[in-house]
């Protein structure tokens, strides 16, 4: 154990791990601040910073005098390295500590110092007494104050070391022990052995400042977040402190949830790692009360019609295993229930290795253990990505069948589960299994990657006789496929008749088919394929019933196949056989499929050798209210009476012309008993470029950039390319008045700075009655300028509007004297009287040249908005008239709510 008091000097923490246990920060018999010496090989010099608390991580930064090495007064501490480490520090200042290690598992007991080849044996500290012997477990010892020093103890050779806990936990102190208790940490062997569970009356069961299966690390890192630099110096009197060392203490969740994401928040409150170590303890097998196994878990509506009993895999095969050889996207095989898009969406996610080790965390340690069958617990964990974050679905592993046979997706293998269990999650998520009938398989697709959906119409954009269209959106596909997305198709049913109705050529209408390879092949044989250019745009599909193949060119007899060679063949793992899986052509694709989902993972990371997006991420809610101002349900532009009472984004677009990735996705529905169907709302949304200076709600039409579709799906997505400037995204639902919850998502080049516009004019305050509050407000909308003065190549010109202090400025036109401007601003006005100034400017290297102005009075009398104006030059006296005219349009109005 490691103890700190007055006098003693400070080991160097080298990358081990620190343990703080609960209530040591401030505690009450040491209300000084901990005062630390060093972290890593060498002491940090830096200005004071408080400690701060970043969500779940805590950094500490402590103050001590510019010398370092001897603090004043420092609480006891325990320090760990690598797990079970227990050390105390040598009591003559300046001494370098030792680490006395005790593995209590194995009953060593060894020496960590400078000198390690001494580890064999136990050496005293110079200074103070040896190290303590600590009684065996079992025995009762009165439990010693970890904080307080004993009385008449100064230091730390006079602190006596407290006993060893008694009981089978005698390793740990209880702090530590609910630090520790939920497992091996994250990429550790799952053959090491496991801390125990946490005994009744430890701060593991007490909670705390971490939740119960938490995890409390330290890494040796700085994480700095300085405060404002204030100008001056310390006086003489007062030295400048120093940052002496800091600890990242983090509390993440503990067990399997913890190794995937740090961020992942458990579905109901339902802690896997809890259950699943109280099931072990109790030696009962784990049943989910918010999934229980009954009818209401199959049904929302209706009652079944054969006796369904559900079985836990045990009683179904006599070995049950998660995986069978692995994970492959012929695995699995639609039940009953019409969810073809889920299974479809499976099984594009078999073929994605990192994607499938996200949704099913741990596999590892959640497959089941034939040389350990007492750890079995019956319980499974998912993860899916769901409104903006990761859930962590808990459920039991009791499974729907019928004559011992599965009655939803399944393995091709009897003793296989992943496939259902994973269903079974989704299924809680979405309610029960019969909401799964019907579904979209974008939806599937982005509930497992976290990416945004993009439906492209293969009909409506006539790709099948474009060759250049498809060959672009060829291109798209096969970009996507490469970077790790899903990719589906499927055939529209105009009619329920033509629900899974099968076409001649094998395909089936009303049935989604996962894209699980896309590729360009190359034609002939030998050394003459190298050199022949000729390639052939192919894509893979498979059908979730695992039968049931295309039948046309490129199937899996076609003589098609005879233009490849062998080798390429077996590189695209040709096979001939009705396993539902066969290659097609992406012209034939194009011809007889209607639609294709591309699921795109959106890349935000800068260490990324690919196209790095900016993401920014918003919550909203379309709500009612009697109050137009306040009402945030008005429906789509259909109702020009309330469009505007929409919530309201603005962004800006900083590059001369960037592509934007917008999606918009509402919360997702439950299906129950109790509520019913979980229907979807018809949403989309507009985007209109605006002012470059807006900064309050819009409150009349401008130039619409773009639309989206207006569906009833849980996610709309729209990809555009849009020059320079200011827009305001307006999501809506079709119909006004509808309520819902939704989730904005804008992908950018650049930062776009995009945030909600909450007030419909400028606010007043105490200043207004002193400074003015604005009587009119102004929209003026400078279209383009002619007849400028020119040069052998053109003027670069821009145009500046100003106004009480206020401007806005265009983008360069360059190499014309006839530019189009096309820029607005927005202007409230406290001295209407005041003229707003137009002037243009020719850019040059060195100085920029002064091309003309106009002043414009823009009275609201006005009934001319257009406006063409000669360019004068700026003499306050009489101004002459200079080359050029300008065409503005402006408006004007005393309602600070009418623009």
């Amino acid at each position: 154990m490691l103890r700190y008091g007055p006098g003693a000097s400070f080991p160097q923490l080298t990358g081990a791990s620190l343990r703080v246990p609960p209530g040591a920060l401030g505690s009450p018999s040491h209300p000084e601040p901990w005062r630390w010496g060093r972290v890593g090989h060498s002491p940090l010099q830096f200005p004071l910073f408080p400690a701060l608390c970043f969500g779940p991580c805590m950094v500490v930064y402590t103050r001590c005098s510019p010398k370092l090495g001897r603090p004043a007064s420092l609480p006891r501490v325990w320090h760990t390295a690598l797990g079970q480490t227990w050390a105390r520090p040598r009591g003559a200042p300046g001494d370098t500590p030792r680490l006395t290690v005790r593995d209590w598992e194995g009953g060593r007991e060894g020496e960590r110092g400078p000198d390690r080849a001494e580890r064999g044996r136990a050496e005293p500290s110079r200074a103070g007494p040896e190290a303590p012997s600590y009684p065996r477990a079992g025995t009762r010892q009165p439990p010693p104050s970890r904080f307080a020093p004993r009385h008449g103890a100064s230091s730390p050779a006079q602190q006596p070391w407290p006993a060893r806990p008694a009981g089978d936990h005698a390793s740990v102190p209880k702090w530590a022990e609910a630090a520790g208790r939920a497992g091996p940490r994250s990429g550790s062997p799952s053959s090491s052995p496991r801390p125990r569970p946490a005994p009744e009356g430890s701060p593991a069961r007490a909670g705390g400042r971490c939740s119960p299966g938490s995890r409390v690390r330290a890494v040796p890192c700085v994480r700095v977040r300085p405060e404002p630099r204030r100008r001056g110096r310390y006086p003489r009197s007062h030295p400048r402190p120093h940052l002496a060392a800091c600890c990242l203490v983090s509390a993440s969740p503990a067990g399997p949830a913890a190794t995937m994401f740090s961020c992942v928040k458990p579905y109901e409150d339902q802690n896997y790692s809890a259950l699943k170590r109280a099931c072990q303890r109790r030696k009962v097998l784990f049943e989910d009360p918010n999934f229980p196994a009954t009818d209401d878990s199959l049904y929302y509506k209706g009652t079944p019609g054969p006796t369904v009993r559900w079985k836990r895999p045990k009683d179904i095969c006599e070995d049950p295993r998660l995986f069978v050889d692995g994970i492959s996207s012929h695995d699995l095989h639609q039940g009953q229930v019409g969810n073809c898009w889920f299974v479809a969406a499976c099984s594009s996610l078999a073929s994605r290795e990192s994607l499938w080790q996200k949704v099913i965390p741990d596999w590892k340690e959640q497959e089941w253990d034939p040389e350990k069958p007492s750890a079995y617990a019956g319980i499974f964990h998912f993860h899916f990505w769901r409104f903006g974050e990761w859930v962590d679905v808990v459920i039991d592993d009791r499974l729907p069948t019928v004559n011992n046979q599965l009655i939803y997706c399944h393995s091709s293998s009897r003793n296989e589960f992943w496939c259902a269990l994973v269903e079974k999650a989704y299924a809680k998520l979405a309610g029960c299994y019969q909401a799964l009938d019907g579904g979209n398989t974008a939806d599937a697709l982005v509930d497992f990657t976290g990416g945004v959906s993009e439906p492209i119409d293969l009909t409506e954009g006539g790709f099948a006789d474009d060759e250049a269209k498809r060959n672009q959106l060829f291109e798209r596909v096969l970009k996507v496929h490469s970077r790790g997305g899903l990719i589906s198709a499927s055939i529209k049913a105009v009619t329920a008749a033509d629900m899974e109705a099968r076409l001649a050529c094998g395909l089936v209408k009303g049935h989604a088919y996962a894209i699980t390879d896309v590729r360009k092949v190359r034609l002939g044989h030998g050394l003459l394929a190298f050199f022949k250019s000729e390639k052939l745009d192919m894509i893979r599909l498979r059908n979730p019933w695992g039968e049931r193949e295309w039948n046309g060119p490129w199937s899996d007899t076609s003589e098609e196949w005879q233009k490849v060679s062998k080798s390429e063949r077996e590189k695209m793992g040709v096979t001939v056989q009705d396993d539902g899986e066969f290659w097609m052509t992406f012209e034939d694709v194009c011809r007889y499929f209607t639609d294709i989902i591309k699921c795109r993972l959106i890349n935000t990371s800068y260490l990324s050798v690919h196209k790095t997006w900016e993401e920014a991420r918003l919550r909203g809610a379309w709500t009612r209210h009697e109050d137009p101002q306040k009402n945030r349900s008005g429906g789509c532009i259909n109702h020009k009476d309330t469009f505007f009472q929409n919530p309201q984004y603005i962004f800006d677009v900083k590059k001369p012309e960037d592509e934007v990735l917008i999606c918009i996705q509402q919360r997702p529905k439950q299906s129950t008993r109790r509520d019913g169907k979980g229907e979807n709302l018809a949403i989309g949304f507009d985007i209109y470029k605006v002012e470059e200076n807006r900064q309050y709600r819009m409150h009349s039409l401008q130039h619409r950039a773009a639309s989206s579709i207006y569906i009833n799906s849980r996610s709309v997505f729209l990809r555009t390319d849009q020059p320079e400037g200011r827009y305001v995204i307006i999501p809506t639902t079709f119909e006004p008045g509808h309520t819902g919850e939704f989730l904005l998502r804008v992908f950018t080049d650049v930062p776009s700075d995009c945030q909600e516009l909450r007030l419909d004019e400028p606010p007043h305050s105490c200043w207004s009655s002193l400074c003015g509050y604005p009587q009119q407000v102004t929209q003026v909308h400078v279209l383009g300028a002619a007849g400028l003065k020119d040069s052998s190549t053109g003027a670069n010109s821009y145009v500046i509007i100003k106004c009480e202090g206020d401007k806005v400025r265009s983008a360069v036109q360059k190499g014309t004297s006839t530019p189009e401007y096309d820029v607005k601003g927005i202007f409230y006005r406290k001295k209407p009287g005041q003229p707003i100034t137009v002037q243009i400017w020719n850019h040059r290297v060195l100085k920029d040249e002064f091309l003309g102005q106009v002043h414009l009075k823009a009275d609201p009398d006005d009934l001319q908005a257009l406006h063409t104006l000669h360019l004068q030059d700026r003499s306050s006296r009489q101004p002459s008239d200079l080359p050029g005219t300008v065409a503005v349009r402006v408006l004007s109005s005393t309602s600070l709510t009418a623009v």
